[in-house]
């Protein structure tokens, strides 16, 4: 039974270390890079990688979910279109301070225009879903002054 059980265990904990390091491989080095990671991962609908680009707290935990549970609603020849998609950034983009950056995308499937933030924190470049949920849908093209921060 010993035989069994210490290689189970070495297992599962060089599974987690491994798990660890693919996380820490997976953080965003420009605010480009964490909208391209997340987006990409959101968009071929893997909701744990897009989660290893966007700020960890409660309230973007709770987006995401919602996200992911409309995303498995979408009919499959829409999954497949998003998943096919390429992304597209639009100017202006505004970066109220070098730890933020607020920018428009949109994918070529749907090709709406949305808003993304994204914060540096530690060093790292991380997904603000609350500004997508929470902004004006035009505020960018309309007045940069009116920005929710």
């Amino acid at each position: 039974m010993k035989r069994i059980f210490l290689p189970a265990i070495l297992f599962i904990i060089f599974s987690c270390n491994n798990s660890n390091q693919q996380d820490e491989e997976k953080k965003s080095e420009t605010d480009i890079d964490a909208a391209t990671n997340f987006l990409n991962a959101s968009l071929k609908g893997n909701f744990n990688e897009a989660s290893t680009y966007m700020l960890q707290d409660s309230t973007n935990t709770g987006y995401l979910f919602y996200t992911e549970r409309a995303y498995k609603t979408i009919p499959a020849d829409d999954k497949r279109e998003l998943k096919e998609a390429s992304l597209h950034f639009f100017e202006p983009t505004l970066r109220p301070n070098d730890s933020t950056t607020i920018l428009i995308f949109s994918n070529s499937y749907k090709n709406d225009k949305d808003t993304l933030r994204i914060v540096k924190q530690q060093g790292k470049w991380f997904v603000d879903l609350k500004y997508l949920f929470t902004h004006d849908s035009d505020t960018l093209f309309n007045k940069i002054d009116t920005i929710h921060h």
